[in-house]
């Protein structure tokens, strides 16, 4: 319950109301599994649930990815080179990239939901031989607002990685196409009947997508998506992530379709 104060190492701004922090980690390294997150705390305010973004085979920075969205990201955001932050974790389970090995995987993801899978997918490109086809599938509200804009240019100009972006709206210069992400489905190159997808992103978007690749063959016992919803605490003391039997901050947040059924799709009241 205790978070460690972490030196602010740099300051990326992402886009207008998003920041990337990079900060140096306690003791001699830092070590995490792609879709962990931490409790990020700014001193005097509170914490807040952030998923890792990092490249987990490089342990000298914590990186975070944040948009502002409240009074504690605010002040997150606002943090300059040599501030402190606090830090606990990293806490949760991770998406199992184990379980893509020898079969095509497909990433599908929206908005801000690119963060948490940006270290799966840094680290199955770090161990390509061992996948078949790598599909991410990106989408946005505009072409302005599209996370990690050098890095996407960079993964798609790769030969080993298929990479399909839309966006809600297009403007004068985008030539790419405009649509909801699951409109890039049907395009992308995967075997329905032992591909692995990694889903997160707004959750309309992964109700729709899930239904769109059950429709196209996949089993949800390989569908696996993010839940980041409500949590709080980060140790399963509080309740606010309670769904169903589960604890998102506990037994999450990343997930087997098949383990939750309709639970995850369970509307708050």
């Amino acid at each position: 319950m205790h978070p460690v104060p972490c030196r602010v190492h740099s300051v990326v701004r992402e886009l207008e109301d998003t920041f990337t922090l990079e900060l140096d980690p306690p003791g001699d390294g830092w070590e995490f599994a792609p879709g962990q997150f931490t409790m990020l705390y700014a001193f005097g305010i509170g914490e807040v649930p952030i998923s890792i973004s990092g490249d987990p085979s490089d342990s000298s920075r914590i990186v975070q990815t944040i948009r502002a969205v409240g009074p504690v990201t605010d002040a997150l955001t606002a943090v300059s080179p040599g501030d402190f932050v606090g830090v606990r974790g990293p806490y949760g389970t991770s998406w199992p990239t184990g379980s893509a090995e020898g079969r095509d995987l497909l990433i599908i993801t929206g908005g801000i939901g690119l963060a948490p899978l940006r270290p799966a997918i840094l680290e199955v490109l770090d161990h390509r031989d061992r996948y078949d086809n790598i599909t991410l599938l990106y989408g946005a509200r505009s072409p302005g607002e599209l996370l990690f804009a050098e890095e996407l240019q960079e993964w798609r100009g790769r030969f080993d990685l298929e990479v399909l972006i839309t966006v809600d709206r297009g403007d004068q210069v985008w030539r790419g196409p405009v649509g909801v992400v699951t409109s890039l489905i049907g395009r992308a190159s995967f075997d329905p009947e032992s591909a692995v997808a990694f889903v997160c992103g707004p959750e309309i978007m992964m109700r729709f997508t899930i239904q769109e690749l059950l429709s196209r063959g996949f089993t949800d016992d390989r569908l696996h998506i993010s839940m980041e919803r409500n949590m709080k605490c980060g140790i399963g003391l509080c309740g606010h992530c309670q769904l169903g039997p589960f604890f998102v901050c506990k037994d999450g947040p990343i997930f087997r379709c098949s383990e939750m059924g309709d639970t995850c799709w369970t509307r708050e009241v």
